[in-house]
């Protein structure tokens, strides 16, 4: 993605994520979900940003499970660090918009690749073309 993309809200509330520590606790976070990252919060005045989780170093979003009134979900990351999730069972949950959000990512990422490689290969003929102009 190129600096001048503009990342914009996709969703914002409260998300809830287990710990890392032994006893795994849900912890309540505020969150905020751009077109290029996952930020969660330890306050609701979004001061303290705890993690931010950049879509490209997200997998997936795997292991979704409606129980009663949550929905669980884990994500990937792209060094396969899990990292669980639940949120209520709404209609518009996190792990559908995060999904979502991935892949609009991932499309955009592979639209830039493919447009960056055929400017690399025009390039690189028209050299080509130009030395064989020159050539007796």
């Amino acid at each position: 993605m190129t600096g001048s993309d503009i990342s914009h809200v996709l969703k914002e509330g409260e998300l809830e994520k287990r710990s890392d520590n032994l006893l795994q606790f849900w912890k309540r976070k505020t969150c905020v979900l751009t077109t290029d990252s996952l930020n969660i919060y330890t306050d609701n005045q979004k001061k303290n940003k705890s993690k931010e989780l950049k879509l490209q170093s997200i997998k997936k979003v795997d292991c979704v499970e409606r129980t009663g009134k949550f929905v669980y979900f884990t994500i990937v990351t792209t060094d396969n660090k899990e990292i669980d999730f639940r949120c209520p069972g709404e209609e518009n949950c996190w792990n559908a918009v995060i999904t979502m959000a991935l892949i609009d990512f991932q499309n955009r990422k592979a639209i830039q690749d493919f447009k960056t490689r055929q400017e690399s290969e025009n390039t690189s003929l028209g050299q080509q073309e130009r030395c064989k102009a020159r050539a007796p």
